[in-house]
This record gives structure tokens, C-alpha cells and sequence, in this order.
């Protein structure tokens, strides 16, 4: 019997092989209750080139007083927070990879906060 986490992972397999064949930098999402994270991945998977999340300073401040970085707010804000990192490093197209979290709420929220911010996937 698999694990949540387990089952998760075994659905973000197949996605993560399908994104290997475009040859395209992924943006690739995790979420924890607490924090939302994302980051950019360059094409052959080796380096990271941009990554933003609830976890940082700026961003708690951001957030206000509670600084609850579990919510679709802040989800939003991290969406515009890695566009604008990944644009900067000189990235304008990303595939979505989910890590096999639902396209709903907090991860939705900051796909498509990214594509507002002018990231294209």
C-alpha cells in the first residue's frame, strides 16, 4: 500500500519524463502545509535558476503579521515573485510540472499568477 506521499510522487513521474522530451526549463511547484515553494530548472535538469517561496524573509514580510504562507494569496505572490526571478535569469518559456499535487487552489493560484506575470507555458 502506497502513502500519500508515495502516491504523489508515483503521479509526478510520469509528468517530469514528458517535460524531460520538450527541452524546456521546468517550473516545478511543492507545497507543505505551512510554505509554498517554486522554482525554475534549466533544461538538462542540473541547476536550479530561479526559486522563490513563503519561506523567505522578504516574503514573510510580504505576508503581514500572521505571515502564513499556506494560503492562495500567498500562493499568488509567490506565482509573480518566480516569474519575474525566472525572467531576469533570462528565462521566458517553462514547462508546469505540479509534482503531482491537483492543478487546484494554492498550486493553480500560482500557475496562473506566474502566466499573468508574463511566463509562458
Amino acid at each position: 500500500m502506497l502513502n500519500k506521499k508515495e502516491q504523489r510522487i508515483r503521479r509526478s513521474r510520469q509528468t517530469r519524463a514528458r517535460i524531460a522530451l520538450q527541452r524546456v526549463a521546468r517550473l516545478t511547484v511543492f507545497r507543505s502545509n505551512l510554505h509554498i515553494y517554486a522554482s525554475v530548472i534549466s533544461e538538462d535538469g542540473t541547476r536550479v535558476l530561479a526559486s522563490a517561496s513563503t519561506a523567505e524573509k522578504e516574503v514573510r514580510a510580504q505576508l503581514g503579521a500572521g505571515g502564513k504562507g499556506g494560503n492562495v494569496a500567498a500562493a499568488a505572490l509567490i506565482g509573480k515573485r518566480i516569474a519575474e526571478k525566472a525572467k531576469a535569469a533570462g528565462v521566458e518559456k517553462v514547462a508546469f510540472d505540479r509534482a503531482g499535487f491537483a492543478y487546484h487552489g494554492r498550486v493553480k493560484a500560482l500557475a496562473e499568477a506566474a502566466r499573468e506575470a508574463g511566463l509562458q507555458f
